[in-house]
């Protein structure tokens, strides 16, 4: 089983890794990339050389590709000269504005040529001029001013090799750049917040990077860091495992206590998770009388669930609903083929495949929200758990017509086998035929869905949370091909894939033990 193992997580690695290259190509590639534009309310707002320059800005954040900007050239060239009101001097100004002369007299500037020197030609990087747009009279048109900036597009093979060398990072006591740090550590210390231990570190992006509390599953960590990629459209910079993971109710505020005023009387009513706090070298001196160090960036509590909890809450009890009603009305109808029983599962089945899902969606949430009051929309339900009963059971219907489906099917074969005659001429009662022999069988197809079927409820139901608006993963996808947010795209292929591949080996694992004649060793056959 070791060797079988170890060739399937290598295979799936190889997999895993041609899917999200040809997903970049098709992104970063095949698609024109001025497409992030179409929902872009900034960019309409902006016109000539402005626009053309917050293209190149935004290319960049897309990961299309890397550009210098003239004017930051120069910032870093005086502030190593003078310091941090460089901006000011005369010769700052002198060098920034010569690049607005309408001929090629900018490039005598001696900055003009630094700049040229160190980048035209130079590690694949083109130097471009956005050059004044004017009307006749001379004067610049709206966002006409000159630019002059440096552009490299980015190889997406060297993308790949980066986004994978990324792919998991981990905090270290080097993470924070800040010369007046000078203890760094990661140690256990009592936390005050749980009451329990806690690794703690000086240095680190964290302040906590191991850590219990009261929400499931109870202890959480922020020393290791999974970088799916950022978003830019959709969720505005924000790395998308965080958007995923991160409840977002209202606020949820406690009676607490600020670090320095742990022992003491003084509480406050407050929503800050303090052990979510980060290193922030601009510490405002009011807070250095409630924070012993300069970790005072922080994030808030907040009710609910996060949208990966919300599809995997909603699927998973989906999932148990129609594998516990399913299967056993699978047996059922096989048991009782072509009578009363059969023929109303069959009407079910063939209802549930022939409707389309949208359309009983529908026609369910209207039945069930008139006679027994649930709440139609997620938002609106005074009572959160009434919210998650009507995407439970719509989730689970079609479910259960498919296991109920190929259960029955899968049982009829078994009947018609001929172990089954020799049992029953063996005198065994058709109770424990179908019970040892039938179903155990019957299942065997079944089983090794099963773990596919749990860790797909991970990936959210688009339609389902859509109708009845769920904050759940199963829109994130779609939603970023529309507003073409690439870091989406690009995640969400790497999480099904994942998902698709664990689900596969899972299911291999649990058919092999199920079923004692399925070997994953390298012998030959199985055996009993």
């Amino acid at each position: 089983m070791g060797k079988y193992l170890l060739k399937r997580i290598l295979f799936s690695i190889f997999s895993l890794l041609v899917v999200v290259m040809v997903v970049m190509l098709l992104v970063y590639t095949a698609i024109n990339r001025n497409v992030i534009f179409q929902t872009d309310d900034l960019w309409n707002k902006k016109a000539g050389n402005d626009q053309k320059y917050y293209e190149y800005m935004q290319f960049q954040k897309f990961g299309y590709l890397n550009f210098v900007n003239y004017t930051d050239f120069l910032g870093n060239k005086y502030r190593a000269q003078l310091g941090d009101g460089y901006d000011d001097s005369e010769a700052f100004l002198a060098d920034r504005n010569a690049i607005q002369s309408r001929d090629d007299s900018y490039k005598e500037n001696p900055s003009v040529k630094e700049f040229y020197e160190q980048y035209d030609g130079k590690d694949s990087y083109k130097v471009i001029r956005l050059e004044p747009d004017t009307y006749k009279s001379g004067k610049l048109k709206p966002g006409g001013g000159a630019y002059l900036i440096a552009v490299r597009e980015r190889n997406p093979l060297l993308r790949l090799f980066y986004y994978i060398r990324d792919f998991i990072s981990f905090e270290s006591t080097n993470d924070v750049e800040d010369p007046n740090l000078t203890e760094r550590y990661v140690r256990f210390e009592k936390d005050p917040y749980s009451g329990l231990f806690a690794v703690v570190g000086s240095g680190t992006t964290h302040k906590y990077l191991l850590y219990f509390d009261g929400r499931f599953p109870f202890i959480h960590q922020n020393w290791a860091h999974l970088n799916l990629g950022t978003s830019y459209t959709k969720y505005r910079g924000q790395e998308i495992s965080t958007v995923i993971t991160t409840p977002a109710g209202e606020l949820n505020v406690f009676r607490q206590q600020y670090p320095n005023l742990i022992g003491t009387d003084q509480y406050v009513e407050t929503a800050i998770d303090f052990h979510s706090l980060t290193y922030n070298p601009m510490t405002r001196e009011e807070d250095r009388e409630l924070f012993p160090d300069n970790y005072t960036s922080y994030s808030m509590h907040r009710t609910g669930l996060s949208m990966l909890e919300n599809s995997f809450v909603i699927g998973l009890v989906a999932t148990a609903l129609a594998y516990l009603i399913g299967l056993p009305l699978g047996i059922l109808m096989a048991r009782r083929k072509d009578k009363l029983a059969d023929k109303i599962g069959n009407f079910y089945i063939i209802f549930v495949i022939a409707v389309p899902s949208l359309a009983y969606i529908f026609m369910f949430a209207a039945f069930a929200t008139k006679t027994f009051g649930l709440p139609y929309k997620f938002a609106n339900a005074q009572t959160k758990f009434l919210a998650y009963v009507l995407p439970t059971i719509s989730l689970a219907l079609p479910w259960i017509g498919s296991l109920m489906k190929w259960m029955r099917r899968y049982m009829i074969d078994q009947m018609n086998s001929d172990y089954v005659k020799f049992a029953r001429a063996e005198g065994l009662s058709e109770r424990e035929i179908y019970r040892t022999h039938i179903s155990k069988n019957a299942m065997i197809p079944i089983v090794h869905g099963i773990p596919g079927s749990i860790l797909g409820c991970l990936t959210g139901a688009l339609i389902t949370e859509r109708v009845y608006g769920v904050p759940g993963v199963g829109a994130l996808l779609t939603t970023a091909i529309n507003s073409h947010d690439n870091g989406i795209i690009v995640a969400c292929t790497v999480f099904y894939t994942f998902l698709s591949i664990v689900s596969l080996i899972l299911g291999d694992l649990l058919l092999a033990k199920y079923d004692p004649r399925i070997s994953l060793s390298s012998e030959r056959g199985g055996g009993r």
